[in-house]
């Protein structure tokens, strides 16, 4: 048995937002997506969008999945979904910062290990919002 995340890959004007993890230490500084744990009874969807108006602030718009199961450490999986925002302005509630990378950009800051493949697949979303 696995436990399931969720991650938002909020696109908007060819761009991808990143968050800075704060916490927990081992995981502090690590850039990821934007996202959490599926409660029991939740659908994929209704977790993304309750995960970004509690830690970004904002409605999102769920679009498309994104691969697959994406194994993470400890029995987790991750499902990716993309998201357009609906309402708000992102702020970084529970992160230590939010950047929005272009393409050319994705790689400038230092993914947590479990996101690299999800970013790589998300290439491709860019060009589409």
């Amino acid at each position: 048995m696995f436990s399931l995340v969720v991650g938002a890959a909020i696109i908007a004007d060819r761009r991808l937002l990143a968050a800075q993890r704060s916490a927990p230490v081992e995981l502090a500084g690590g850039w990821e997506l934007p996202g959490g744990k599926v409660e029991p009874g939740e659908t994929d969807e209704e977790a993304l969008v309750r995960e970004c108006r509690e830690e970004l602030g904002i409605e999102v718009v769920v679009g498309q999945r994104v691969g697959e199961d994406w194994p993470l450490h400890n029995g987790y999986v991750m499902h990716v979904w993309t998201a357009a925002i609906a309402d708000g302005e992102p702020a970084a509630l529970e992160h230590s910062q939010l950047r929005w990378l272009t393409e050319a950009e994705l790689f400038d800051v230092p993914w947590l290990p479990a996101d690299l493949r999800v970013i790589e697949a998300l290439r491709v979303h860019l060009k589409e919002f």
